[in-house]
């Protein structure tokens, strides 16, 4: 509800749980408390997906599909706006270190031959975020692993050495 209506009211949201906003306001002081919560859950989800795709131990292409998939996943079940959530300078700062971690792989997917070497600094970085959100929205017929198969296959013919 909150990516289709990012000023949803607590009202509101209440509502589409199926609960009465009392019920929300006596776990939730505010709606700014709410929304907190919201990030902090799904910011986890994101660090518990990097955790799971072992990006500095599997094979590249084991890691990517793994990463690929559990984003997909975790896009799925908390579809908030990322502007408004990285608007907190706390959550800010918790997503850089994924976002550096993943940085991290992609480089080692580079170097290991799996990535072309011949793109601007950082574009890998920038597109795959980008598929992943692009494959949760646009097509959500496809199971999590489906969509991964799609998001890591469009990346490496894209950007995959010949």
């Amino acid at each position: 509800m909150l990516a289709a209506d990012p000023g949803a009211s607590i009202a509101s949201i209440a509502a589409e749980a199926g609960v009465d906003r009392r019920t929300v306001y006596r776990r939730f002081a505010s709606r700014e408390e709410l929304l907190s919560a919201i990030y902090e859950a799904r910011l986890t989800a994101v660090e518990q997906a990097i955790a799971e795709a072992r990006l500095r131990e599997a094979p590249v292409a084991v890691a990517l599909h793994r990463y690929v998939e559990n984003v997909i996943a975790v896009n799925r079940t908390w579809p908030v706006d990322l502007g408004r959530m990285l608007s907190d300078d706390t959550v800010r700062r918790r997503r850089d270190v994924s976002v550096q971690e993943v940085d991290a792989f992609l480089r080692r997917a580079t170097d290991e031959g799996l990535l072309r070497d011949d793109l601007p600094e950082g574009w890998a970085s920038a597109l795959l975020p980008q598929l992943m959100h692009l494959v949760s929205r646009q097509l959500p017929e496809l199971s999590p692993g489906q969509a991964a198969d799609t998001v890591v296959d469009t990346l490496l013919r894209g950007l995959g050495a010949p």
